[in-house]
């Protein structure tokens, strides 16, 4: 497999410039390995890479990139299963984010909550829902089990939703017979 090895120096001060760069390695799905970012080779991710090259260094600090294979086969295992932990991390929070989203359904079924910004609420929510998959998606090259996990619970999500704005829809057409 090709990676990407990444490294970087900033001054202490402002800490913004330091967590600035952490959120975007974060969201391009590096993992920190003994002191080096370490993430799949992409054309995409490379592009990404030296731009925020261009940003650190704009900040006063310093950055390189390296492409290349990991040597040790022992070693690349532990780098994927890093990749593995972080991914999953990312998994299980959306798969909480998603039971909690059916909660919140079941709630105002039970309390037969049938009205529109109901509806609109519910839907933002599934929205992001998706958007946040797709994020979790892009930096996931290797698709651990939870994966499949998650997919399935969004398609539950995608389900409940339809099904509450139907419940909604009908409540309102019997009101208006009325």
């Amino acid at each position: 497999m090709k990676w990407l090895f990444f490294s970087y120096t900033l001054p202490t001060d402002p800490s913004r410039a330091r967590v600035y760069v952490w959120r975007q390695l974060k969201k391009l799905g590096a993992i920190n390995y003994q002191s080096i970012w370490v993430v799949p080779r992409s054309n995409e991710r490379i592009a990404e890479l030296k731009k925020l090259i261009e940003d650190i260094e704009g900040f006063k600090g310093a950055g390189v990139l390296i492409s290349g294979t990991i040597l040790s086969k022992g070693q690349e295992e532990q780098i994927i299963d890093a990749f593995i932990g972080s991914r999953n991390e990312e998994y299980v929070e959306f798969i909480d984010k998603c039971e909690a989203f059916f909660k919140e359904i079941e709630f105002e079924i039970s309390r037969e909550n049938f009205i529109f910004a109901e509806v609109e609420e519910n839907e933002e929510e599934f929205e992001k829902l998706k958007q946040w998959l797709k994020k979790i998606e892009k930096r996931d090259v290797i698709k651990p089990p939870l994966h499949k996990e998650a997919t399935a619970k969004l398609k539950i999500c995608e389900k409940l939703f339809e099904n509450f704005a139907r419940k909604v829809y009908e409540h309102s057409q019997s009101r208006n017979k009325k």
